[in-house]
């Protein structure tokens, strides 16, 4: 069989052969088309199908197969229409949980609207950019990749911009719209969406790796729900980044000092893995010596480092009261900090005695360092390694502070050394803060970076595209650093609308970019997109806010007069409603169906344990840097032909199921390629599903084969 070239639109009228460069989560048998996938719906457990739908469906279903087929009933018809008009068994009652069966009532959260008046804006931007590439397609002999049509628009720019499939009601209403501006209406509508938060925040989890417990004692919740709430009030991502380096507090009084307290206790790596997000530049090798495939050398990365040497998480739980500039102040702060330290003492030694036996839980210690731990700054001095070898300083030396490239912002001249560096980072005259960030988001729409890795910008990694990085950065630089705005560009131009192309990452020709770059879906976007089969309401839980939160674990441990007994009361509201356990089992029992919670993938509690969906199909434990995976493994088989959640979408109730019941069952066929690839199926894919509805032991379970096939296909787990 022959391969497509490079860049060839994936599927067309090339042959798709199944092999080790296009890792796909189902069995070599199954493709894009009905012709193969007829094999897939015959392997379904007709027990299970029958479930999937009401036998009361059956006539109807066989009169209409056979109309539309153009052929009399066989003899196997008739059998299967007689064996319909027996009297139903009731159907089962569902097992799904009550909370997601209703539509969601009110306000799902609030979003920022989208500038409609900036639409022209828009389309220049995006005319710069395919302007551009059409220059380079031309000077490098390629074309671009087919148009999308709109049933392939609609089903991309969900899962580009909301994280999942339209429903069915939501493709229908695209398809059948007359607008000629409906491409735009929908992306706005889209961007402003509850949708739009959640997989994005999706999309940062992974890069900020965000859980619940990064450490025992630290309780991240009101940092998620900030990372959450800062996209949806779409906070120019600078002052973002600004206030994430610079936050002090505790976790649930000033949420951004999370990303601080990723790391806490690891001062070095912090830095590291600042540059790498923020920067695209990878210096953690200079932490131990000289880079060894770049300029960084050992004493650069310790003088950045001194910058923010004096961070400290202060264990000791005292509200640091500067002292002023008269001795008096000085000595009432000293006095002052004297008695919250003692008190503190007094209370930790009596909580640790508890715990010691065994009258309190090993959680209340835990609770007890979440309440002892608060970000703040005071200067101090970095020095190098006992064990520094090179000849341009000494061993135990003192660095002074300095950035990699450029200057310290006037603005901050006079500001601590965390304030400088944040400066400094996020600075409009550090262009390599715009690029980085402009570069990844390109890879998110297009499936592939400028420069890739993105996170590995250096001399002899050059981008494939100098001149489009560059008018990227141009455009991130314009927008101010609105990344929703930057995204509503990228999405409308006229290279993402069309279709996908094949990308060979060992190929030393670079990607042109005649089409985004074919690619799988995310372990979030499958599951959210099986959600939509299945869940009337995907929102039923959010994760809680930090004012939430903080009404139940925070205790002022410094306050004069919080006493033992007003840690264990508060000890006392945390088990009964943010305790680790009690926590999941909470949402599990409410939302949960055969131990999986049917939410959105961004109100999960994280990380996940190994064998939950998102898991098997590559989301990360979220302890390294964009961990997640899209390679195929043999658990993600067996979770998409008989898991749980795919059980789920067959059940009385689901959103599939009351689908197909609302419609005449003539429609069936349409409704179930409507509801899973977005359009209707073609005269072949017809014929074969009617012929697998009327040959099934009954017409319900050839409906339900029918949906477990084509959830099983390669158009739907991939983004074409």
């Amino acid at each position: 069989m022959k391969d497509p070239p490079a860049n060839a639109p994936f599927p067309g009228d090339w042959p798709v052969p199944y092999d080790a460069r296009r890792p796909i989560a189902v069995p070599p048998g199954i493709t894009t088309t009905m012709q193969t996938d007829q094999l897939s719906m015959r392997c379904r457990s007709a027990t299970l199908a029958r479930r999937a739908l009401a036998c009361g469906l059956a006539v109807a279903v066989v009169a209409a197969a056979g109309a539309a087929a153009g052929r009399p009933a066989t003899a196997k018809t008739s059998r299967a229409a007689k064996n319909a008009q027996r009297k139903p068994d009731a159907p089962p009652k569902t097992s799904l949980p009550k909370a997601v069966l209703t539509e969601p009532v009110g306000t799902i959260m609030q979003v920022a609207p989208i500038d409609r008046s900036a639409r022209k804006d828009v389309a220049a931007a995006a005319a710069r950019i395919d302007e551009l590439l059409e220059k380079h397609w031309q000077e490098h002999a390629v074309a671009g990749s087919k148009p999308l049509d709109d049933g392939q628009f609609v089903r991309r720019i969900y899962l580009e911009l909301g994280g999942r499939i339209p429903t069915f009601d939501e493709t229908v209403r695209f398809l059948d719209s007359k607008a000629p501006s409906k491409r735009d209406d929908l992306i706005e509508s889209l961007l402003e969406s509850p949708d739009y938060v959640s997989h994005t925040y999706n999309f940062w989890a992974d890069i900020l790796r965000l859980c619940e417990r990064p450490q025992k004692d630290l309780f991240f919740e009101p940092y998620l729900d900030w990372v959450k709430r800062s996209i949806a009030e779409n906070r120019p991502y600078d002052a973002w980044v600004r206030e994430m380096l610079t936050a002090d507090g505790k976790v649930w009084e000033n949420p951004a000092v999370g990303f601080q307290l990723r790391d806490k206790g690891m001062p070095l790596p912090y830095v590291d893995n600042t540059v790498r997000v923020f920067l695209g530049t990878q210096i953690g090798c200079a932490q131990c010596h000289d880079h060894p495939f770049d300029k960084w050398t050992q004493h650069q990365f310790y003088e950045l480092a001194a910058f923010t040497s004096g961070t400290r998480t202060r264990i000791a739980g005292a509200r640091d009261k500067k002292a002023g500039v008269s001795k008096e102040d000085m000595r009432k702060a000293r006095e002052e900090n004297a008695v919250a330290a003692r008190q503190i003492r007094e209370i930790s030694q009596a909580i640790q005695s508890k715990v010691k036996d065994r009258k309190l839980p090993n959680e209340a210690r835990l609770f007890l360092g979440a309440n002892l731990t608060s970000v703040n700054y005071e200067q101090a001095k970095l020095l190098l390694p006992h064990d520094y070898q090179y000849d341009d300083d000494k061993p135990l030396a003192a660095v002074s502070p300095r950035v990699l490239w450029g200057e310290i912002p006037p603005s901050a001249a006079n500001a601590d050394g965390r304030e400088k560096f944040a400066a400094w980072l996020t600075s409009r005259d550090n262009r390599q803060f715009a690029r980085a960030i402009a570069n990844r988001l390109w890879r998110k729409v297009m499936g592939v970076g400028i420069v890739e890795p993105i996170d590995d910008f250096r001399d002899d990694n050059p981008a494939s595209h100098p001149e489009l990085l560059e008018l990227l950065t141009d455009e991130m630089l314009r927008l101010e650093f609105d990344l929703r705005e930057f995204v509503r560009v990228l999405v409308s131009t006229d290279v993402y609308q069309r279709r996908a192309v094949l990308h060979d990452p060992t190929s030393a020709t670079p990607f042109r970019f005649t089409g985004p770059a074919l690619k799988r879906m995310t372990a979030e976007q499958l599951w959210d997109s099986i959600l939509t089969l299945v869940a009337h309401n995907e929102w039923a839980f959010q994760r809680p806010t930090a004012a939430d939160y903080a009404k139940v674990v925070d205790v002022d441990l410094a306050r004069q007069g919080t006493t033992y007994e007003d840690v264990e009361r508060a000890f006392e509201r945390f088990q009964e409603t943010y305790s680790f356990n009690r926590y999941r089992q909470s949402i599990l029992k409410q939302y949960g169906y055969k131990g999986q919670v049917l939410v959105r993938a961004s109100e999960l509690p994280t990380p996940l344990p190994l064998g939950h969906f998102l898991r098997q199909f590559g989301q990360s434990d979220r302890e390294s840097i964009e961990g997640a995976r899209t390679t195929a493994t043999v658990p993600q088989i067996l979770a998409m032909f008989n898991g749980s959640i795919t059980h789920s979408m067959l059940e009385q109730g689901s959103v599939i199921y009351d689908e197909v019941m609302s419609h005449d069952p003539r429609q069936a066929v349409d409704v179930v390629f409507l509801a899973l690839l977005s359009h209707r199926p073609s005269a072949e894919d017809r014929s074969l599903a009617i012929q697998e509805i009327v040959s099934a032991e009954s017409p319900a379970a050839g409906c339900g084969n029918l949906i477990w096939a084509l959830l099983n296909t390669r158009e739907f787990i991939f983004i074409q």
